[in-house]
């Protein structure tokens, strides 16, 4: 047994813990194995409790490990600096499977012509490469976690990677025997333990996904319980429309819905989602930074090169033509784009030009811009990560508008590749607690564990996590209020945030004064299980 001795507890609202926000009244937790044992008055310790070790919680908060709603961390998992950026911020378990492209449900091996070829090589500079899984069921991807990391995984299946095994990289609508194979691989998916779907509607091959196609998917999810996650067909200027699209889906076929990173006019969104929570299921995630990150192709190719399918696309940069096409069409009006764009990962002989601009990266290169983005797709087989300024109206009243909705769920949209991420993986979380929280004020500490924890864990099924309670899994961060805080900037973007040091999984402590124990309780959580 574990007990944890003279902290304060701060639930969401409703829970059973609730005692005021930042109380001073102290409590001891008693954990026994996986789950929590006793949550008692402090002092109140008797002969037979047993504990084995003790951890003074010397006031600090005692919250339910957070989750993170939405992280691209499936291969990324299981490497120690990024377990430590995540437990450091308190997270205990994150959701991946995002965008619709992931490693599965794919046939085993990594032959040229196979999805999951397909999908690592299209997403390598956000998913990275799985260091064990080389294609197969959802199943046996979850299995590859099981006491792999300290912290748990949960898995959405990727749409755009299902519609590849049944299509391949075509370009177009799905017949009604293509659908039909698509529903029912999607329900194998779900049952392998799958805890949604998530869609790519900007992404291939997401974005020729019609509503006879996307229809019955929803049904589907809606008969077992489980949200369609989307990556929407636009953002900014292009969200109200890409929203309501969403909820035709929902109203059609009752599913619950959940945006990804939603950013745009957040008062017309708001009054939107507010309007749909009336008859609809709808949450969504969003990060504290004016910042995006994606791959470059995405943000500079024109829709008839075919990214996703790595070898075509880098054929037709081969021919003069089409550079020239390219140049005058699609690249000559990015030229304001030039100053905005950092390159976060360069993977290939030019690596040496991550952390510089395009324009930058170009100087160094000597050429114009248009020609350096077409050097450094084809030099790293299209595989550049890039960090890059949103639009002016996306503002930080717009960010924390829309983070003080109550549909909001925390998430941090991290990518790890690189040697210039974004600084949104090693700090998103603490962001939240010491700017929005502690600072800012957009949430008392009790709304954080429902934005950050309680929230997500019910969104998602993860079974008795989110709260701090007798008989629930033993997920659980102490977090110093006064001191927690993100140090990773966009020059800096590996710095570990401080503030928490002490983080338990399944009743087993993973970080330990802030160093990693070298622990693995960490699990695939999978909804259809009892936890």
């Amino acid at each position: 047994m574990i007990e944890i001795r003279g902290v304060r507890l701060v639930a969401a609202p409703g829970a059973s813990h609730a005692a005021g926000d930042r109380p001073q009244t102290r409590w001891d937790v008693l954990v026994d194995g996986p789950t929590i044992a006793r949550v008692r008055p402090a002092g109140g310790a008797t002969e037979g409790d047993g504990a084995h070790d003790v951890i003074e919680g010397g006031g600090r908060l005692l919250l339910p490990g957070l989750v993170d709603a939405h992280v691209h961390g499936e291969a990324a998992i299981f490497r120690p600096e990024v377990q430590h950026a995540l437990l450091r911020q308190g997270v205990t378990s994150v959701v991946v499977g995002q965008d619709g492209v992931s490693y599965a449900p794919t046939a085993p091996g990594a032959a040229a012509d196979s999805s999951f070829a397909w999908a690592t090589g299209y997403f390598t500079a956000i998913n990275g490469a799985h260091p064990q899984f080389t294609g197969g069921s959802v199943a046996q991807l979850l299995a590859t976690y099981d006491g792999a990391t300290p912290l748990n995984v949960a898995y959405l299946a990727p749409h755009g990677t299902l519609r590849h095994t049944v299509t391949g990289a075509q370009r177009r609508p799905l017949d009604a025997a293509e659908r039909g194979l698509l529903v029912r691989r999607l329900e194998q998916a779900l049952d392998d333990g799958a805890c949604g779907m998530s869609t790519g509607l900007e992404y291939v091959p997401g974005r020729f996904a019609d509503e006879d196609e996307l229809v019955p998917l929803a049904r589907v999810l809606a008969r077992h319980g489980l949200p369609h996650v989307s990556h929407m067909r636009g953002y900014q200027d292009r969200a109200l429309g890409a929203f309501d699209e969403l909820l035709r889906l929902a109203r059609s076929t009752g599913v619950a819905t959940h945006v990804s990173h939603l950013h745009g006019p957040a008062q017309p969104l708001a009054a939107a989602l507010d309007a749909a929570r009336t008859e609809l299921d709808v949450t969504f995630d969003s990060y504290p930074y004016l910042r995006g990150s994606s791959i470059l192709s995405m943000l500079t190719m024109a829709d008839w090169v075919p990214i996703a399918d790595v070898d075509a696309a880098l054929a037709m940069l081969a021919d003069p033509a089409v550079r020239r096409r390219l140049r005058d069409e699609q690249l000559a009006p990015l030229e304001p784009l030039w100053d905005r764009v950092t390159l976060a990962a360069v993977p290939g002989p030019l690596q040496a030009t991550e952390g510089l601009t395009v324009r930058e990266a170009a100087a160094e290169l000597g050429l114009d811009p248009a020609d350096a983005v077409l050097e450094l797709l084809v030099a790293s087989r299209l595989r550049v990560g890039c960090v890059f300024e949103q639009q002016p109206s996306h503002t930080d009243e717009q960010v924390r508008a829309l983070l003080r909705h109550d549909a909001h769920l925390g998430g941090s949209d991290a990518i790890y590749a690189g040697g210039r991420p974004h600084p949104r993986g090693w700090g998103a979380f603490a962001r939240f607690l010491g700017v929005h929280v502690r600072d800012l004020g957009d949430w008392t500490w009790a709304q954080a564990v429902q934005h950050l924890s309680t929230g997500t864990a019910r969104r998602f099924g993860l079974g008795r996590r989110g709260e701090v309670r007798e008989g629930w899994v033993a997920d659980l961060a102490l977090v110093d209020p006064d001191r927690v805080a993100d140090h990773a900037t966009y020059a800096d973007p590996r710095r570990l945030a401080v503030g928490v040091d002490d983080v338990l999984v399944a009743g087993v402590p993973v970080l330990r004064d802030g160093e990693l124990t070298d622990r693995r309780p960490g699990r695939a959580l999978r909804p259809t299980e009892e936890r």
